[in-house]
């Protein structure tokens, strides 16, 4: 079996000096990686509503739009989420570097740049963004609509899935959203709990996972299901009984034996046996096993 190609690491280099783009350019391109130039912001912008590089290599002075701000531009654009954006330039003190890092970039290189230690910092952070995005694909994949917010609701990162579910910046339902889950957070909701909300005429809810830290909120994006139906595919799916496949579907939306109870009208005791046969015919043993091969099931029914 042949292996596929690999993909050539596509690099955008902005920086308004021609002889330290030809530089760079050279070393790049001997490194075996596609360069594309921008000499200023703009053109950076542009470039990147068609191609989405690998990695950014910024400079941090240039005229009309600085680096910074540049930096701030792409980063509204959710495909440049996971993009590592490195600074070049020959400010060294701690104001631009904190400057850098706080609009988006991950490292900081002063000039005269060494192009050893250059390609050596891409090297390390192209293999972070690559997990990072194996990652959040591999959670999409799950059905795990994840995602974080700030205390005032604003967006740090998603998953893909909810980048397509969220409205975008240019819609007005953004800001009205961001609205409701701020006023949401301020009343410190506990793991599980959950804001109804409304997207593009569709009903969903998000549900409180876990603060971060004190500056990141994991959330998830739900979509209401039919129980019968859920309940329906889990039945078909593990070859289980109807009260089975009710008490699993409960169990995958993080419901205790005592909720289980209360909902399907039956004492924690019947809800534990019916659980013991659910283990025995999916082949698991625990809870959490078993309501993760739940949801991937009720991901793609």
């Amino acid at each position: 079996m042949s292996l596929p190609e690999q993909k050539k690491t596509v690099v955008m280099v902005v920086d308004d000096a021609v002889d330290s783009i030809r530089m760079i350019s050279d070393a790049l391109e001997e490194a075996g990686m596609t360069v594309l130039v921008a000499l200023e912001g703009g053109q950076a912008l542009t470039i990147s509503q068609n191609i989405v590089p690998d990695i950014v290599l910024m400079d941090a002075l240039m005229p009309h739009m600085d680096g910074f701000e540049t930096c701030r531009r792409l980063k509204e654009n959710p495909a440049f989420a996971d993009i590592p954006i490195v600074f070049m330039t020959g400010l060294s003190d701690t104001e631009h570097v904190v400057m850098g890092l706080g609009s988006g970039g991950v490292d900081y290189i002063t000039k005269p740049i060494n192009t050893t230690e250059l390609l050596a910092r891409m090297q390390v952070h192209l293999a972070n963004a690559r997990m990072t995005r194996s990652a959040r694909s591999a959670l999409d994949r799950a059905g795990q609509n994840l995602f974080s917010v700030n205390a005032s609701g604003e967006l740090l990162w998603g998953t893909p899935q909810v980048y397509r579910i969220l409205p975008g910046n240019e819609d007005p339902e953004q800001e009205s959203l961001r609205k409701q889950i701020e006023v949401w957070l301020t009343r410190q909701p506990e793991p599980g709990h959950a804001l109804p909300i409304r997207l593009a005429d569709t009903p969903r809810s998000i549900e409180f996972l876990a603060l971060i830290d004190e500056r990141e909120y994991l959330l998830r994006i739900k979509t209401p299901q039919n129980p019968h139906s859920s309940a329906t595919a889990l039945r078909e799916a593990f070859e289980l009984t109807l009260r089975e496949s009710d008490v699993l579907l409960w169990i995958a939306n993080g419901k205790t034996n005592r909720e289980i109870g209360q909902i399907l009208d039956m004492s924690p005791r019947t809800v534990n046996k019916h659980l013991e046969q659910v283990f025995r015919k999916m082949g698991v043993e625990n809870r959490t096993a078993a309501a993760a091969n739940a949801i991937r099931v009720l991901a793609i029914s």
